[in-house]
């Protein structure tokens, strides 16, 4: 529609009109304060304090820098608690995480965690966790109940997410390896029976001709594999840890399992007398320190009494200050004998981790894949060692 001069309709002015708006309402709370004179004046409203938020985290001086900017929370823990309240209600649950964590790290809120009232306010997360975990060691008994009721929060929410496609996945390979010869039709492997006698087909007729046939085993009450989870507990791996700490837990409920959880700094310490309760498990660890892989690799070696039958995760970034020469002889030794070992650089939702590359290649080259694995691969990564798949190939999949 057009006036009579030809021009848009005010129908039609609108829309456009409105959009740039938009446009330059969102800009304004991307670029904050620095924007108000080429973008008019400051955000009201909401926006005024979404963007007062945003402030207070993104214009603060970074630290040690001389940078005269206007933000900042200080060290005022009820300042703090508000602005936590803030971001909660103007921001959603995944940005707040992001904000959180970038609070810790850039405004170096780490002391004010210490205080149960700040724990009180804060959105629980896995690098909260993490945080929380690092700091356990010098943690005031007052602090103490409620980072647990942060801990157990997540732990809840990981259990939810993680437990039922575990326990499939897992439960599921158990089965399939568990193989029969003598099966009942409804039993049948039929694409394993089918590779089996390939060389029995009979081309005159079209058909094959199966001779040895193979079948899904019956669930046992057996256990069917041992499994050792041996985790760095260095501060870069923290969200690793809380992850490998509930992985763990849910694998140790199952009795078709035999599960142990080592982890290790320079340090060795066995949990798995606390896999009953992952908060427990959780708060068994000491995260930073130095790396022994070498050493916890022993002592996981000592756990191992069927090789065959036995999977060893180590989740580590490989970077060894122990005797790396023995180190790899270790994992040459575990896998001569029939273990399967993956090694996990990560197993977090981030992506590709810092790790030491000359490692991870010595280990490719004794058979050992190395790689990165997200929470919601790992399931299929231990129902791939389960069935002794390549998994050389799952890494190269991933």
């Amino acid at each position: 529609m057009t006036d009579a001069v030809g021009q848009p309709g005010a129908e039609e002015q609108r829309p456009g009109v409105e959009g740039a708006r938009e446009r330059q309402r969102r800009w304004r709370l991307v670029l904050g304060g620095a924007a108000d004179e080429s973008l008019g004046a400051a955000a009201a409203g909401k926006d005024g304090a979404m963007d007062a938020a945003m402030a207070a985290l993104y214009d603060a001086a970074e630290p040690g820098s001389s940078g005269q900017r206007s933000g900042g929370l200080g060290s005022s823990a009820p300042k703090v608690a508000r602005w936590l309240g803030d971001i909660r209600e103007y921001f959603p649950s995944t940005v707040v995480q992001v904000m959180q964590a970038d609070a810790i790290e850039r405004l170096d809120l780490t002391r004010l965690l210490l205080e149960p009232e700040m724990l009180a306010a804060v959105e629980p997360d896995v690098h909260l966790v993490g945080t929380l975990l690092s700091l356990n060691r010098v943690m005031p008994d007052a602090t103490k109940e409620a980072a647990r009721q942060v801990v157990r929060t997540v732990v809840e929410q990981l259990e939810r997410r993680i437990t039922q496609r575990t326990r499939s996945a897992v439960s599921g390979a158990l089965n399939r390896a568990a193989r029969i010869v003598r099966p009942r039709h409804a039993d049948i492997d039929w694409d394993r029976t089918i590779r089996a006698n390939l060389k029995h087909y009979q081309p005159d007729h079209g058909t094959l001709i199966p001779e040895r046939l193979i079948g899904y085993g019956r669930r046992s009450t057996a256990v069917q594999r041992d499994v050792v989870l041996c985790v760095d507990q260095s501060g870069s791996m923290a969200s690793s840890v809380v992850f490998a700490g509930v992985f763990a837990a849910v694998l140790a409920s199952m009795r078709s399992l035999r599960t142990s959880l080592v982890v290790f700094d320079t340090a060795v310490v066995d949990l798995t007398e606390q896999l009953s309760d992952p908060v427990e498990v959780l708060f068994g660890t000491q995260l930073g320190g130095g790396t022994d892989i070498n050493r916890a690799l022993a002592y996981s070696q000592q756990l191992i009494t069927r090789p065959r039958d036995s999977i060893l995760v180590l989740i580590s970034d490989l970077y060894e200050g122990g005797v790396r020469e023995e180190m790899l002889r270790r994992v040459a030794e575990m896998t001569a004998a029939g273990v399967q070992v993956v090694v996990l650089l990560a197993l977090s939702d981030e992506g590709a981790p810092s790790y030491d590359h000359e490692n991870a290649a010595a280990l490719a080259a004794l058979g050992v894949p190395a790689f990165a694995c997200t929470p919601d691969a790992f399931p299929e990564l231990m129902a791939a060692a389960i069935e002794q798949r390549d998994l050389m190939a799952f890494a190269a999949a991933k």
